[in-house]
């Protein structure tokens, strides 16, 4: 058996040479009455069983399946590597144990090829814990050779487009995955633990709602109407408040018409909650524990080090509000503006740039967004965001021009979002309206008239505390990956040149 990884570049010609001898080896295979394409196996244990479990597996007999990674070979003897799900575990392949025509279908196998294995856990002289093999199983042939095995798959691009090449060769991908799916169960686990009733809401609406965003567009035939894909469940998880649910969540897919970057994908997993009676200081309670606890119960401690920088989610997070935060880094108090123009004036001096429409509210988040966000470093709640930039939540009692909102800040980015949420029926028809004219003014990421939702309303929804929180940036923390698209099983991607 040859190891047919390309020590360099591999050229097109080069790839199509592997794949031609890869091709006469699945011939000769067959030939021999194997099916280079196999059928069931039965395993017994992961490779990462017989490791942490030697002392009790020593000496006896297991069944391991998974592809093979790495060989070498020793004239009648040689070794291998075998990866599966949980890593990987030596082979040792003896022709006087395994038989000589069995021995020489080894031979026929390459890098990548997946086999099922039958042996003895032993140790090697060097001290290597391995299976001696007596028995081998063909799965499956690899036609294509694998990467280059000492420096893995390097290329980002390739990566994210070949998603199944980056689990094979680099093991920390696959991590990463596993703790994305604990992420989501441990989510599951602390809202279910609180009495909230998970619920499935449509992914595609006939308007468009629930945040300030750009939606894709389709069609429904039978039915001739325009349709969006969600851009947030929020409208549709507040009509169940409303209908007598008290805390409802959803953990699922929304869509967005906007940039790739390392921090947004059209694409993207939200966590939404609601629980009726509560106000924004009980979701802000809720959010710093839940992050805290999930991260206690996937990572084992809520210190975690995130690119360098030791991050505490250790309860209680620091409050500030907008106006407050502004005034400490970037000197200029807006809580003394009185017109658009004083606004202006502040966000010129700063180098902050704002649209011709936009209001004393608008210009105030723009120069927090430019110049405070990349201060909070740790957990941070933001609150106090204007009304003008808050059309579904709750005006603060105290001062109509601020709503009850918060939003939590993690390593300067924006990990949650939420809010009392507005239950008056006649000031949301209004925001809605305001919304309106935005758009046709040419903000097509204002929000669109729902009278339905406003129906909703008139009926009576009870004081509501709604949560909004981003799944994959919460797992970028928890895995240290500094790209949204590295924590996205199938990132969107531009289509791939062809030569």
């Amino acid at each position: 058996m040859t190891d047919n990884l390309d020590k360099g570049a591999v050229t097109g010609e080069d790839l199509n040479e592997l794949m031609r001898i890869r091709r006469e080896k699945m011939a000769a295979i067959a030939a021999r009455g194997i099916e280079p394409f196999g059928r069931k196996y039965h395993f017994t244990h992961h490779a990462r069983e017989i490791i942490d479990k030697f002392a009790e597996l020593e000496g006896r007999t297991v069944r391991l399946a998974g592809r093979i990674v790495a060989v070498r070979g020793h004239g009648k003897a040689s070794f291998a590597h075998l990866l599966d799900m949980s890593g990987r575990v030596q082979l040792y392949l003896r022709q006087d144990v395994l038989g000589e025509a069995v021995y020489e279908e080894f031979g026929l196998m390459d890098i990548g090829d997946i086999i099922g294995v039958e042996g003895e856990v032993f140790r090697t002289q060097k001290g290597e814990i391995s299976v001696k093999a007596t028995s081998l199983e063909f799965l499956a042939k690899s036609l294509r050779p694998l990467p280059e095995k000492w420096h893995g798959l390097k290329d980002v691009e390739t990566r994210y487009r070949q998603r199944y090449l980056d689990l094979i060769v680099n093991p920390e991908v696959r991590d990463t995955f596993v703790v994305r799916s604990k992420v989501i169960q441990a989510l599951r686990h602390y809202f279910d633990a609180q009495g909230y009733l998970e619920v499935e809401t449509p992914m595609m609406h006939p308007i468009a709602g629930g945040a300030a965003a750009r939606p894709f567009i389709t069609h429904h035939n039978a039915l001739d109407m325009r349709l969006y894909m969600r851009i947030a469940p929020e409208l549709y998880l507040k009509r169940l408040i409303v209908g007598g649910f008290e805390k409802v969540y959803e953990i699922n897919r929304v869509f967005r018409n906007e940039g790739i970057s390392i921090k947004h994908n059209p694409e993207f997993t939200l966590l939404e909650s609601y629980q009726a009676y509560a106000d924004y200081n009980d979701i802000m309670a809720l959010t710093e524990e839940v992050i805290a606890k999930v991260a206690n119960e996937v990572l084992g401690t809520a210190k975690i080090t995130y690119q360098g920088q030791e991050i505490d989610l250790t309860p209680p997070w620091p409050r500030i509000s907008m106006t407050d935060a502004v005034r400490k880094f970037a000197g200029a108090d807006f809580a003394a503006v009185k017109t658009v123009a004083e606004a202006r004036a502040i966000a010129d001096k700063l180098g902050v740039k704002y649209e011709p429409k936009q209001g004393i509210g608008a210009i105030l988040n723009n120069v927090f967004e430019a110049v405070c966000e990349e201060h909070l470093v740790q957990p941070t709640f933001i609150t106090g965001h204007p009304t003008e930039i808050s059309p579904l939540a709750k005006r603060n009692k105290d001062n109509p021009d601020i709503t009850d909102r918060f939003e939590a800040f993690i390593f300067a980015r924006e990990i949650a979002n939420g809010f009392s949420e507005l239950n008056d029926p006649i000031d949301q028809k209004e925001r809605f309206l305001g919304q309106v004219a935005q758009r046709e003014s040419g903000d097509d990421e204002a929000h669109m008239m729902d009278e339905d939702y406003v129906t909703a309303l008139e009926f009576g929804m009870p004081p509501t505390g709604g949560l909004g929180i981003g799944v994959d940036r919460l797992i970028m923390f928890f895995t240290d990956n500094y790209s949204i698209r590295d924590v996205i099983l199938f990132p969107h991607m531009r289509p791939a040149q062809r030569d």
